[in-house]
């Protein structure tokens, strides 16, 4: 799977090729899925877990604010998946956070990543998967050097923005019917600068309830 992104140019960064090698995605998807395929799938709840290669371009673009000893989130974590990427390039000195507002795909995630290469991290308490609405972002951990969306917004959500530290960058899929993937940075000065770095086609970042009964 990460030769393929690398052979189509989809991942540039050894970085990010290692991650996405060390933690191995057959763990996050359902039972009898193609694991490596590059497509999204559902999840239940009508939930999915992005692409591949989608996840690959979102970590490439957060990677400077993935150092080691960052602090970041996961908004709409899933399946666990990218929460635990964000934990192995933060490492035991930093701080990866999950916020899902289904809290059975919360306790799912949370055996999915105990059986994965981010399990020790788990354990130690660096990496922790929370219930709860994430447009409200997860302030006990705030400020975040990366945040990560990964459902589209109608528009950025002003805690996010408030939990973002200066210097920080958050990639989130902004729009209704047509949406783009923006990356946000918060300048030093507090000031926000957005771009647009591609179109995509997420589920929408909504209620629990709005979420369970489709939207």
């Amino acid at each position: 799977m990460v030769e393929h992104l690398q052979r189509y140019g989809v991942i540039s960064s050894m970085k990010v090729a290692e991650v996405m090698e060390t933690i191995d995605r057959a763990l996050f998807v359902p039972d009898g899925a193609s694991a490596y395929a590059d497509s999204p799938m559902a999840i239940g709840y009508n939930a999915t877990i992005s692409a591949p290669h989608m996840h690959a371009t979102c970590l490439q673009l957060l990677e400077q604010n993935l150092q080691p000893g960052m602090h970041a989130l996961d908004v709409g974590s899933g399946t666990g998946y990218l929460t635990a990427c964000f934990a192995i390039m933060v490492g035991p000195q930093g701080r990866a956070v999950g916020v899902e507002h289904i809290p059975e795909l919360v306790a799912s995630s949370i055996k999915n990543i105990e059986k994965s290469a981010a399990a020790p991290l788990l354990k130690e308490g660096s990496l922790s998967v929370h219930a709860g609405d994430g447009r409200q972002g997860w302030p006990e951990c705030a400020p975040y050097d990366a945040i990560h969306v990964g459902a589209a917004a109608p528009e950025i959500p002003q805690a996010l923005l408030d939990q973002l530290k200066p210097g920080g960058r958050m990639v989130i899929p902004v729009g209704n019917m047509f949406q783009d993937l923006k990356v946000v940075d918060k300048n030093m000065d507090g000031s926000i600068s957005i771009r647009s770095e591609t179109s995509v086609r997420y589920v929408p970042l909504t209620s629990r309830d709005a979420q369970l009964r489709g939207y």
